[in-house]
């Protein structure tokens, strides 16, 4: 069987060895020594400061709008994974959409300017598959309007703009280390902070407000463990075979891929490099990728449609306005299978597959 993404499991010796010294220690959450160790080694490996390593990356988002005391509207895009949504309106945060860019698929910084009211209080876009933002746009139009920012950037593990990681912009970038991940900790995420002061709070918030034994902030358990935090430290020990093995992979198919003009291709971030976690295809219409995921499964291949259905038809938003682009790409698009270890000649089946229908 052929998934979308497989799970990148490291020795398993290794990892015993991490869960022998949790044992040992009998410290298994509450600030460990592995997490903390985690968190110093992700700040080199990544080019950032202030990591905030946490039980998921929703929670993590709902962290990011506590420390910056978010309300009334902000601003999103209707094509991501539904926790971007879900976890505004959990805090009565009203999401307001804006468009995409049928390129990129990422938000449309043309069409943001035109949402912005007296209510709005920040910009929350995402890096979609990784792709990176026009970040300095974005930063243009908040510093204009007083907006906080908040990338979602859960798939950007790795990515670099302008040599830079791209976790560096924003007030606020909340990363996913879910086992679907280029890296994960079986569960987790990462909130990276700019602010040394939000930092500080920020570990006090995740942990029931509790700052030098003392409660200072409304705060709730958003923890992540030592058991995760183990297993975080076995993969990026070795993230730069699996990126390496991914690449590979990838390129493989795009030069199979190129001789099919029915197939359309995410446009890329010039100023960036990617991460090789995701490979997502439009199709020509939703007809040709129903028909395209039925003979897959038959062949026990299973691709997966993300994002869909785009956010702003759920019915528990009320969101009236028509966000025609994210629309018309929520029901064509599909991502194909692609991690690490992905045979050549699984991806040669795969592109077969498409060229039938």
């Amino acid at each position: 069987m052929i998934n979308v993404t497989k799970t990148y499991l490291p020795d398993i010796e290794i990892y015993k060895s991490y869960v022998g010294k949790i044992y040992k220690s009998g410290w298994l959450t509450n600030n460990g020594e592995i997490l903390n160790c985690l968190e110093k080694k992700l700040e080199q490996y990544l080019g950032v400061k202030n990591i905030v390593l946490v039980a998921n990356a929703t929670l993590g988002l709902q962290i990011a709008y506590k420390l910056l005391n978010l309300t009334g509207e902000v601003i999103t895009t209707p094509f991501s994974f539904v926790a971007t949504t879900s976890s505004l309106l959990w805090q009565n945060i009203n999401p307001v959409f804006s468009d995409i860019d049928k390129s990129t698929y990422n938000i449309d910084i043309e069409k943001i300017e035109k949402k912005i009211t007296n209510l709005t209080s920040a910009i929350l876009p995402v890096h979609v598959f990784g792709n990176a933002c026009d970040v300095e746009k974005i930063e243009k139009l908040s510093m204009k309007y007083n907006l906080k920012v908040i990338y979602d950037a859960a798939h950007a593990f790795n990515i670099n703009y302008k040599n830079k990681s791209i976790l560096n912009y924003g007030d606020i970038s909340v990363v996913s280390f879910h086992s679907t991940k280029l890296f994960h900790t079986i569960e987790g995420g990462a909130i990276i902070i700019n602010d040394n002061s939000l930092y500080k709070k920020a570990k006090s918030m995740i942990n029931f407000g509790f700052e030098d034994g003392e409660i200072k902030y409304l705060g709730i358990n958003a923890k992540m463990n030592e058991f995760q935090a183990a297993m975080g430290m076995c993969v990026l020990e070795d993230i730069n075979n699996v990126i390496a093995s991914r690449k590979e992979i990838y390129m493989y198919y795009l030069s199979k891929l190129k001789n099919m003009p029915q197939i359309s291709l995410q446009l890329q971030n010039k100023h960036a490099n990617q991460n090789y976690t995701y490979l997502p295809i439009l199709l020509e219409s939703e007809e040709k990728l129903v028909s395209t995921i039925k003979v897959m499964n038959l062949n026990g291949i299973y691709p997966r449609r993300y994002f869909y259905p785009s956010l702003n038809t759920l019915e528990y938003i009320n969101c009236k306005e028509t966000m025609e682009i994210s629309e018309n790409i929520s029901r064509r698009i599909l991502c194909l299978p692609l991690y690490d270890s992905l045979e050549k000649s699984d991806v040669d089946i795969i592109v077969n597959i498409l060229n039938s229908i």
